[in-house]
């Protein structure tokens, strides 16, 4: 038996969409799915008090009408649910230990709710030892379709291949993109921006007698793009391989990063990216591309660790 797919579940109205999405991937993946919510207790014990005014009562009403809700909706799953008296980020990364991706609702866009906002949503995505999938209640309708953020640099293998896994499950196409700043060599899209960009340039250089030049600075853009094109080939070279069935669309961007994939995602069921190790810290710096990814991408966000 496998790993399960555990959900955190809180108050808000995100942690449902979230439940459900799990759902599906348990179904999806054949594997257990598990409900954790984490409370305080009161300290000391609170006494014997009527059922309704119990502290945990309305912690156990919620877990309980919950799989209530994904048992009638999602027929054939294995579902269980588990209150958890302990504070929401160790309860939950001692969680993630033992599962196969934890799952957890955001609010994301900037509005209170859910666990993205204050520290919380930092921690789990920052420390977490397996993918963590974060989950908006207003995702775009789901697609079979995967995006991946792809580094030419030092590719995460482990987020490569949790994009090939997923795609080839939901018998989508994978959408491998890498973004980066002008300059750096981003195939076509940084040579159209350059020949748009420079065109001022390019007349002055031809007026004064330098075409020269500019033949050389455009093969040097060309140079930069093939090589962007070749490094991003190599990286899913070997994805592709063990994957034959999944067709994978290539796309090269000279927007920023955080930006590129970002803009890429709509269309797309699952975003997936790379989270390398994070500094310790009270706040950990999850990088701009994950910070983006979470608040403004239209469809779930898979952050999974390096390994």
């Amino acid at each position: 038996m496998g790993a399960p797919i555990t959900v955190g579940v809180d108050g808000f109205a995100e942690s449902p969409p979230a439940a459900h999405w799990a759902a599906r991937e348990a179904l999806l993946r054949d594997l257990r799915l598990r409900l954790i919510h984490a409370w305080n207790p009161p300290s000391p014990p609170a006494p014997a008090l009527p059922h309704e005014d119990d502290p945990s009562y309305w912690s156990q009403r919620l877990l309980a009408d919950l799989v209530d809700e994904l048992r009638d909706t999602h027929p054939g799953l294995r579902v269980s649910a588990e209150l958890v008296p302990r504070e929401t980020v160790p309860a939950l990364l001692d969680a993630a230990r033992d599962a196969e991706m934890l799952v957890l609702g955001s609010s994301g866009r900037d509005t209170p709710g859910g666990f993205l906002l204050g520290s919380t949503g930092r921690q789990i995505l920052a420390h977490g030892v397996h993918p963590v999938i974060m989950v908006h209640a207003d995702d775009q309708p789901l697609t079979a379709d995967v995006t991946v953020g792809v580094s030419l640099r030092q590719p995460n293998e482990e987020a490569l291949r949790f994009a090939f896994d997923a795609a080839a499950r939901r018998g989508g196409v994978l959408r491998a993109v890498h973004a980066g700043a002008s300059g750096s060599g981003h195939g076509e899209a940084v040579r159209r921006e350059g020949a748009a960009g420079h065109e001022e340039a390019v007349r002055h250089e031809e007026a004064a007698g330098h075409r020269e030049a500019v033949r050389h600075e455009e093969a040097a853009g060309d140079e930069e793009g093939a090589g962007a094109e070749g490094a991003l080939e190599a990286a899913l070279r070997p994805w592709r391989e063990r994957y034959p069935g999944v067709p994978v669309a290539e796309a090269l961007t000279s927007e920023r990063p955080a930006l590129g994939v970002v803009h890429t995602a709509p269309g797309s069921g699952l975003l997936v990216l790379g989270r390398d190790e994070t500094e310790p810290g009270p706040v950990p710096h999850l990088g701009s591309v994950i910070h983006a990814a979470v608040h403004h991408a239209p469809c779930p966000v898979a952050v999974v660790p390096r390994g």
